[in-house]
């Protein structure tokens, strides 16, 4: 049972799109994934989660501690990059670029809010929004607190310290559209969204986390974008990968639930590790063959 980790070492498995075409991808630029924006705006506070109480009711007490685990690294690691961001918007190049990002930053708030709505309305966890986020931090591991309250705020701190530090813009687009987005949000919501419509279970909870999905891919689209431009110098290129491969041992271990050994086979709502595993390293190593950097040292430039 290969973990993330053992993926990585192993170098690239193979994907199912050939390399070749992948290096000539044409990206959306800012601008145009600020106009996707516009087009795919959604409410949060405008879901309806009377059926999604009903069918809460429903699960068992097992199930719902599993749920509940399952959905609060996104509920506070929502919080937690709404909060980091300001340094990445402040570090932008462009009047497009500028646009863009605000939205990112919007997005994410407005995320959380479809978290805090559904921990309180439907989950019944009394108190403020603070009170569910910290009683949701409680579900949580140690390599989460890692990744977003470490690598995250140091990666922030430096871009907000100089806006102008390239080196540190790419750390944090590396950390985050890469890894926390692009590896583990895009991978938990596949599955858990694969679960849910399975299951025929929580229509409102399912309506935002789509909605969420669909802003996770516009950003992710646009960290591919700028890291393909910034890998350009051979010392970014490289600069990408090592970042790469310090975090990916991290994320490895966000994704295993606490108690587990992550050296060994674990379940998440029924689906096995191999499985998550391949499908957040797959999804990883196509976007590095877009933007130039595949794992492999030898292939980074030179």
């Amino acid at each position: 049972m290969p973990s993330l980790l053992d993926l990585t070492a192993q170098g690239d498995v193979g994907t199912m799109t050939d390399e070749s075409k992948l290096s000539s991808v044409t990206l959306m630029d800012p601008q145009q994934l600020y106009q996707l924006w516009e087009r795919q705006n959604w409410q949060a506070h405008a879901i309806d989660f009377e059926q999604d109480v009903e069918d809460w009711r429903a699960f068992s007490d097992q199930d719902r501690a599993h749920i509940s685990w399952n959905l609060s690294s996104f509920f506070v690691g929502e919080e937690r990059v709404t909060t980091q961001f300001s340094g990445l918007v402040m570090a932008y190049e462009n009047q497009s670029e500028e646009a863009f990002l605000v939205t990112q930053q919007v997005d994410e708030a407005r995320h959380a809010q479809h978290f805090n709505r559904f921990y309180e309305h439907v989950l019944g966890y009394d108190g403020s929004f603070d009170e569910r986020l910290q009683r949701a931090r409680e579900d949580l591991n140690d390599a989460f607190i890692v990744l977003f309250d470490e690598h995250l705020v140091e990666a922030s701190k430096r871009l907000i310290a100089d806006p102008s530090d390239v080196e540190a813009k790419v750390d944090f687009v590396t950390t985050y559209h890469m890894i926390i987005e692009g590896t583990l949000a895009l991978t938990g919501q596949y599955f858990i969204t694969d679960f849910f419509e399975k299951q025929g279970k929580l229509p409102g909870f399912l309506e935002g986390f789509r909605k969420i999905a669909q802003d996770e891919h516009r950003h992710v689209a646009y960290g591919t974008w700028f890291l393909q431009q910034k890998a350009r110098d051979p010392e970014l290129a490289r600069r990408i990968r090592d970042k790469l491969l310090e975090l990916i041992p991290v994320a490895a271990g966000v994704l295993v639930p606490p108690g587990l050994d992550p050296n060994e086979p674990y379940e998440i709502l029924g689906y096995p590790s191999d499985e998550t595993n391949a499908y957040a390293f797959t999804a990883l190593t196509r976007r590095l063959k877009v933007i130039g950097v595949p794992l492999a040292a030898e292939s980074v430039p030179a």
